[in-house]
């Protein structure tokens, strides 16, 4: 299936590693042009030129920090300028750290905060104007399967992540007569760092070896295993693509179906 990718410039937040190198693969081996950006420059160079060989699709690696606002301009307007556009923006922030939902001092909330929502939203206002005059753009935010059923072991994930749940809705009925579409994108246990971190936190407060917590996780999810990269890039290749234009607004999960609500 042709996806119609083919030259649309894509910026995907967190290309460098998980969850956001597997969408950036998968954009790229659609013939999308990708810039990446994190924090770590060293790994997102070499992110960029491993994806570039593998797919032959041009690549570009610009750090940033998505904890800093005026960082963050300044990627988007460098990529801007390079690519001659943005046409499609991943939206993929790093996790807190694992908590409760009580006793997190206020100023470890607003850093989160502005890291994980205003800043997101903030990146996304920079790049609607293009998409809105040129009638075509795709927002996609990665968030988690704990907006719809909380993850116990993530509450500060859980409660920062829903804010963009609203926010996401209202903006897809904003920007649709535009030619823009704004989804979002559940993961639930993907074979990542961040996850295998959570297993391994599990892990020492239960004092059992991480391979039996992820045995269990694993048998409680119906597909009856963790989720790859690669399948979770396909996903949002194809949101991003013209055969999903009439998909808007939504939340879709790729999670195995363990999320149990209907």
């Amino acid at each position: 299936m042709d996806l119609g990718l083919t030259g649309k410039r894509a910026l995907v937040m967190g290309g460098g590693r998980g969850i956001g190198r597997g969408i950036a693969t998968a954009l790229a081996a659609e013939g999308a042009s990708v810039a990446i950006v994190s924090r770590n420059r060293e790994a997102l160079e070499r992110a960029a030129l491993e994806i570039g060989d593998k797919t032959g699709a041009p690549m570009m690696a610009v750090a940033a920090d998505l904890g800093d606002r005026a960082s963050i301009a300044k990627a988007f307007h460098r990529i801007a300028e390079a690519f001659g556009g943005v046409d499609i923006l991943i939206n993929n922030s790093g996790g807190p750290p694992p908590s409760g939902a009580a006793g997190i001092a206020p100023e470890q909330w607003q850093t989160q905060f502005e890291a994980m929502v205003l800043n997101v939203i903030g990146l996304t206002d920079l790049a609607l104007p293009g998409m809105r005059a040129r009638g075509w753009g795709r927002v996609l935010t990665v968030a988690s399967s704990g907006v719809i059923q909380p993850i116990p072991t993530i509450g500060m994930s859980n409660t920062l992540r829903s804010a963009l749940v609203g926010w996401s809705k209202t903006l897809a009925g904003e920007v649709g007569k535009d030619g823009v579409t704004v989804n979002m994108l559940l993961p639930g246990r993907i074979a990542t760092e961040r996850v295998a971190q959570l297993d391994n936190m599990v892990a020492g407060r239960q004092g059992k070896p991480v391979e039996e917590i992820a045995a269990k996780a694993a048998g409680d999810i119906p597909v009856g295993r963790y989720g790859t990269i690669e399948e979770f890039g396909a996903v949002a290749a194809f949101l991003a693509s013209d055969k999903a234009s009439y998909v808007t607004g939504s939340m879709i999960r790729i999670d195995g179906g363990a999320t149990r609500s209907i």
